[in-house]
C-alpha cells in the first residue's frame, strides 16, 4: 500500500511537565541554567540504589468529582500538564471550529496507571484474596484511561488511540496524528504522552541490570545504566494557515521502523534507528546537512548510546551537534518521545542547544559532537530521536515557519 502524503503541520500549542518543571517556562529556565530534575529514589518504598526524574506534586491533587473513576497518578500528572501554557483552552477552541468529532486524541504510554493496580494488590483480601471493591481497573490501568479521560475532559469526540510502542509511544503518536489529518478523517490532533513513576519500571529495569546507581550520563565514557523519570507532554497539531508567525514550530516528517533485534538490547549497528532517521528525512524532504541539533535518544547504557552514535554517524555525520535531555529528566519512558518533542520545539524558539547533564568525560569512541556546555546559536531545524525495547524506533524532524 502506498504511503500517504502527509504534509507539515502547526504546533498551535504545547507544554511539558517533568522533573525539570511544570509547564514551559519552568522547564526552559531549567535547561538554561542547567538545573537537573534528578534525586535519590525515594518512591514509594522502593528499595533500588538508583536516582528517579520524579515531578513534585503529580499525585497530591485528587482529579474533579466528576473524574473520579479516572484517578489515579498517571491521571492526576496529565491533569497538571493540561492545566498548563493554555493547552486546555487552545484545545478546546480547536473542537470549536471544527467540531468535537474532526479532533483526536492519540498519546503515547508504557504503563499507563499500573500503579494503581500495584497498589490494589497490597489491599488484597489477606484471606480469600480478591482485589479491593474500589479498584476501576478500566478507569485507571487500562492503557486507553488516559486518552479516554483527556477525551471526555476536552470534549472531543474524534478518533481516539493509545499507542503502547516502549519508549518510542509517544513520537509514534505525533505520526499517528499526522497520517489521520493527511487523510483527512480529522482537521486536529491532541497527541502526547504520560508515564509515571511505578514499582513495575523500577523493579524491572533493576532486574535487567539496566539502572544507574547515580545520575544517569548519556554518552559518558563511564556511562552505566539509566534513571527512571516521569512526564506528561502535549501538543496540539494542525494544519499549517496560509498566514504563519515565522517562529512557529512545525512537525516537517516522521520516520518509523521496527528492527526486531532483540527484546531489550538495540540492533548492534544501529540498523533500526537509521532507517527512522533515514525515512524522517526523507519525508520532511531534507538533506542531514541542514539538521542543526539532534535531540538523542540517548538513555545512558552502553549498547543503546553505542549503537545510536553509529545510527547518527551514518546519516548526519560526527558534526552536527547533539545532547540527551535524559541527563535532566531522566528516562520517562512512553512519555519520552513527546516531552522531547516538546523540548526541542521550546529549544527552536529560544535558539539554545542543551548540555547533556550529568555527562562529564565524552566517550570519544563514539564519535559523535556531544554538547557537555549550553550553547547558543539560531536553529532552523531539529531531529529527535525514539527507540524502544522490541525495536520500535521513530524519529520526528521539527523546524521554525521561517
Amino acid at each position: 500500500m502506498d504511503r500517504i502524503p502527509c504534509a507539515p503541520l502547526v504546533l498551535t500549542s504545547f507544554t511539558a511537565t517533568s522533573g525539570v518543571g511544570v509547564g514551559n517556562t519552568a522547564t526552559l529556565a531549567s535547561l538554561r541554567s542547567r538545573r537537573g530534575g534528578l534525586r535519590p529514589c525515594d518512591f514509594d518504598g522502593v528499595d533500588v540504589p538508583t536516582w528517579i526524574g520524579a515531578v513534585d506534586g503529580a499525585d497530591t491533587q485528587p482529579l474533579p468529582p466528576e473524574w473520579r473513576r479516572y484517578d489515579c497518578r498517571n491521571n492526576r500528572l496529565a491533569e497538571l500538564a493540561l492545566g498548563q501554557d493554555g493547552l486546555l483552552e487552545r484545545v478546546r477552541a480547536a473542537a470549536g471550529r471544527y467540531g468535537p468529532r474532526r479532533v483526536g486524541v492519540f498519546l503515547g504510554t508504557s504503563t499507563s496507571g499500573i500503579l494503581e493496580t500495584e497498589r490494589a494488590y497490597r489491599r488484597r483480601d489477606p484471606v480469600d484474596g480478591p482485589l479491593p471493591a474500589d479498584f476501576d481497573y478500566r478507569g485507571t490501568h487500562n492503557a486507553f484511561s488516559t486518552v479516554d479521560y483527556l477525551r471526555r475532559r476536552c470534549g472531543l469526540a474524534g478518533p481516539a488511540a493509545t499507542v503502547c510502542a516502549a519508549c518510542a509511544s509517544s513520537a509514534k503518536a505525533f505520526a499517528v496524528a499526522r497520517r489521520m489529518i493527511a487523510a483527512d478523517v480529522i482537521d486536529a490532533a491532541l497527541v502526547g504522552g504520560v508515564d509515571s513513576l511505578c514499582l513495575t519500571t523500577l523493579y524491572g529495569f533493576h532486574s535487567l541490570q539496566l539502572l544507574a546507581p547515580g545520575p544517569c550520563r548519556p554518552f559518558d565514557a563511564a556511562r552505566d545504566g539509566l534513571s527512571v523519570g516521569e512526564a506528561a507532554a502535549f501538543a496540539l497539531l494542525e494544519r499549517v494557515p496560509p498566514s504563519l508567525d515565522p517562529d512557529a514550530v512545525l512537525l516537517l516528517g516522521s520516520g518509523e521502523s521496527s528492527d526486531a533485534h532483540h527484546m531489550s538490547t538495540p540492533h548492534p549497528d544501529g540498523l533500526g534507528a537509521r532507517i527512522a532517521i533515514e525515512r524522517a528525512l526523507d519525508d520532511a524532504q531534507l538533506d542531514a546537512r541542514a539538521v542543526d541539533y539532534v535531540n538523542l535518544h540517548g538513555t545512558g547504557t552502553p549498547n543503546n548510546d553505542r549503537a545510536e552514535s553509529l545510527a547518527v554517524l551514518a546519516t548526519c555525520g560526527a558534526g552536527v551537534p547533539c545532547s540527551s535531555t535524559k541527563g535532566a529528566t531522566g528516562h520517562t519512558l512512553g512519555a519520552a518521545g513527546a516531552l522531547e518533542a516538546v523540548l526541542s520545539s521550546l529549544c527552536l524558539g529560544a535558539g539554545l542547544l542543551p548540555a547533556g547533564l550529568g555527562t562529564t568525560r565524552v566517550d570519544t569512541a563514539l564519535g559523535v559532537n556531544y554538547l557537555t556546555d549550553n550553547r547558543a546559536a539560531p536553529l532552523r531545524r531539529i531531529l529527535s530521536h525514539s527507540f524502544g525495547f522490541g525495536g520500535a524506533n521513530c524519529c520526528l524532524v521539527l523546524g521554525t515557519a521561517g
